[in-house]
């Protein structure tokens, strides 16, 4: 028996160790089939069996506080919109008004109005002629006429390095927040009660070399920022422009969209919160960044609650508003979502209740109360 064994052993070791017989020209290894692919057509299926936790409506009614007019005022698009947010049970959601979307602000602001409950518009700044002896009179004139129109507050400005590239009717093109034009203008608003909501830089990847260690490749290539234009500020170049300015109007409420795009180093991002109680953050547009890391996320949202606000800034679908649901609720984890442009898979945070009341709606309340007309 013993030597049976043996010989079956030895049989066996000399099946498996047995040269592979010779393949055929055309014939590829697997290593090679798999070069053949490139990195931006990566689109893995999932094989974990885990839960899988679809939410179709918030647990708690939310307040979005970031969107956009992508309906271009039209009634019948603003109609069916309102029809998704009950379904998802979005309470009210705050409309940006700026350059690359929507219809001129008093059409938005008239078409949005006639839903007074479930809209909120917000209105651009006017860079005409900026470097005129008036501008700055203009531009609270201007200010004055939109808050009374009904705009809520300034917004979304937009500084990825060149200025405030979203405004409308004239672009702030390497108008910055240090401009020394746009102090009382910034300080105007803070009187007004009109908040700024603002966009400062982009994810950490576009600013860094578009190269084999660059983390978020694929989404750095897309939305690479181009520092060597003249006038260009870098990444650290922004943050600080914005710090300043916050710390020099600290009247002046400001939203930083998108967690101040500084989703891969909360520690950073929690010193500016401390340092500048006028500062707040929405979570809009930044799931594919932050759900990389989520139990840093969450250890962050947790800490700084009373500082963050729900938003999308992602259209009006209602599969988008579910996702963003169960991000925030679930626990559920390795899920791939390629519309965000990562090759990584995304983990949910599994928010406690008391916080997930105060992300969706408390933290929106107590603020709209503040500064509503």
């Amino acid at each position: 028996m013993k030597k049976l064994l043996i010989f079956a052993i030895c049989a066996f070791v000399g099946v498996a160790c047995a040269p592979r017989t010779e393949k055929s020209a055309d014939e590829k290894t697997p290593r090679e089939i798999a070069g053949e692919y490139l990195l931006k057509d990566y689109d893995p299926v999932s094989i974990f069996n885990v839960p899988v936790t679809l939410v179709d409506r918030a647990k708690y009614g939310v307040i979005d506080m970031h969107s956009h007019d992508y309906n271009d005022a039209d009634p019948e698009k603003i109609a069916a919109w309102v029809k998704t947010m009950d379904e998802c049970n979005i309470r009210h959601t705050h409309v940006m008004h700026c350059e690359w979307i929507g219809a001129p602000f008093e059409e938005s602001i008239a078409a949005y109005g006639k839903y007074p409950d479930r809209f909120s518009v917000w209105c651009s700044l006017d860079y005409t002629d900026i470097e005129a002896e008036d501008w700055e009179e203009r531009a609270k004139a201007h200010l004055d006429r939109c808050k009374a129109l009904g705009a809520f507050g300034i917004g979304e400005m937009v500084d990825k390095g060149l200025g405030d590239v979203y405004a409308r009717p004239v672009k702030g093109t390497h108008i910055h927040l240090d401009h020394p034009k746009m102090q009382s203008v910034l300080e105007y608003a803070g009187k007004l009660g009109m908040p700024i909501s603002i966009h400062v830089g982009e994810p950490i990847w576009m600013y860094e070399p578009i190269d084999l260690h660059n983390d978020g490749l694929m989404n750095g290539a897309n939305w690479a920022v181009d520092t060597t234009v003249e006038g260009c500020y870098d990444y650290d170049g922004v943050m600080e422009c914005f710090v300043n300015a916050a710390k020099a109007h600290p009247n002046t409420p400001f939203i930083a969209c998108h967690y101040l795009n500084m989703s891969h180093d909360w520690e950073r991002l929690g010193k500016i919160l401390d340092e500048c109680p006028n500062v707040y953050v929405d979570i809009s547009a930044r799931i594919g960044e932050s759900a990389a890391t989520p139990r840093a996320t969450r250890r962050f949202i947790e800490k700084y609650a009373d500082r963050i606000f729900y938003g999308t800034d992602n259209g009006t679908s209602a599969d988008m508003y579910r996702f963003t649901f169960r991000i925030l609720e679930t626990a559920d984890e390795h899920i791939y979502q390629p519309d965000f442009g990562y090759h990584w898979a995304y983990s949910a945070f599994d928010l406690p209740d008391k916080v997930l009341r105060k992300i969706y709606y408390e933290n929106a309340e107590k603020f709209i109360k503040k500064y509503k007309n």
